[in-house]
């Protein structure tokens, strides 16, 4: 699994400790991880200026890395996670869950089977968060999902799902259509080096590669 671990800039500094604890957990899985979020390094850019990320940069980033197949699941956040959840679940072929310890992600993999997690990282995230970090993603990525919870419900629980994944997709515009209509200046913002290495390494969709090139170029 292809797994990218997005964050905004008010969590900047968390960007190493997320990423390890990820990686830590889910790299002796087999699993590769991309980091397209807002490090430290970026930590002195103000609003508007390239590589500032802010959540509807990161609903942009989830949306282009998912649905292009460049990645198959994305563990994103920020402040309090509500803004990162937001912008993912408004775009098409995102589903995210909120999730603060290891039983909101197994609950939310198993029952809603969905392809992203935003997390808090500034509430609650104290003394003993790494360690938390941990067993979130020990949970999450430990096991298949889609399993159902408890397990005699998972028929009925994995036909939810995918019935909501239809009503997203007859209601949402097609991503494409959907990113022209927004400002632009966000997408171009959410399109920094770190995500266009992990998009064009494994993108799979050409219409949008060619959009993502038109931004570049335009």
């Amino acid at each position: 699994m292809k797994i990218a671990m997005i964050n905004e800039f008010s969590q900047a500094a968390k960007n190493e400790i997320v990423l390890s604890a990820l990686k830590e957990v889910v790299e002796p899985m087999g699993h590769t991880v991309y980091n397209t979020g807002m490090s430290t390094e970026e930590a002195p850019l103000q609003l508007g200026e390239p590589g500032y990320l802010t959540y509807l940069n990161i609903g942009v980033q989830a949306a282009l890395l998912l649905n292009s197949g460049a990645v198959d699941f994305v563990v994103t956040g920020c402040g309090t996670g509500q803004g990162a959840l937001m912008a993912c679940n408004m775009m098409p072929g995102v589903v995210c869950g909120y999730c603060i310890e290891p039983s909101d992600a197994y609950l939310y993999l198993q029952i809603n089977n969905g392809n992203a997690l935003s997390l808090p990282y500034a509430k609650g995230f104290g003394w003993g968060a790494d360690v938390n970090l941990r067993n979130i993603f020990k949970v999450a990525f430990g096991s298949p999902k889609g399993m159902g919870y408890p397990a005699e419900r998972k028929e009925s629980q994995n036909r939810n799902a995918a019935k909501l994944n239809e009503v997203k997709a007859a209601i949402a515009k097609p991503l494409v259509e959907g990113l022209k209509a927004m400002d632009q200046d966000v997408v171009r913002k959410s399109l920094t080096p770190r995500f266009l290495e992990c998009f064009n390494a494994g993108c799979k969709d050409p219409e949008l590669k060619a959009f993502v090139d038109s931004v570049l170029n335009a």
